[in-house]
């Protein structure tokens, strides 16, 4: 009698795994950079909030929340998040590349809000599917729901304020 066992991939190739996750993360944020090439301008040129932050803040903050979608996304799918975790991920990593072209490049602040607000649902979705194989992966989005929660405020108050 014979037994076979599936081999196990090698941390190795585990980590090799996380390269389109960062490969498709960092694709949206040079497009993104690319659409905001003039987004501190336009920033400070508009009404803001009172609670608005300094434009300086958005760099630091969307660079760590980058890395923490894709480690999450990568966690996920080393967990078996499948066809539909990993497809949400693409949706909300879309929605968000949507946002910044919508706001900076093309001064939309009201179809930009309703991006955001559909930005923040497909997170929400995000995180459900990944908590039930990978709840590291759905605690490592939980920033970005915040910040993208803030920026919907934000969003929603430029657009009645301009």
């Amino acid at each position: 009698m014979t037994t076979s066992t599936a081999a196990s991939p090698s941390p190795a190739r585990e980590w090799l795994a996380l390269l389109p996750f960062a490969a498709a993360v960092a694709v949206v944020a040079v497009l993104g950079g690319l659409a905001a090439s003039s987004s501190g301008e336009t920033y400070r040129s508009l009404d803001l909030p009172v609670f608005a932050p300094p434009a300086w803040v958005f760099g630091p903050v969307w660079t760590v929340l980058y890395v923490l979608i894709a480690v999450a996304g990568w966690l996920a799918w080393r967990a078996g998040a499948g066809a539909l975790g990993v497809g949400a991920w693409v949706v909300q990593l879309l929605l968000n590349l949507a946002w910044t072209p919508l706001f900076f490049a093309a001064d939309r602040y009201g179809w930009a809000l309703v991006d955001i607000v559909a930005l923040l649902a497909a997170i929400v979705v995000v995180i459900v599917l990944f908590a039930r194989v990978a709840r590291a992966a759905a605690w490592l989005l939980a920033p970005y729901l915040l910040w993208v929660g803030f920026a919907t405020a934000l969003n929603a108050g430029i657009l009645a304020l301009n």
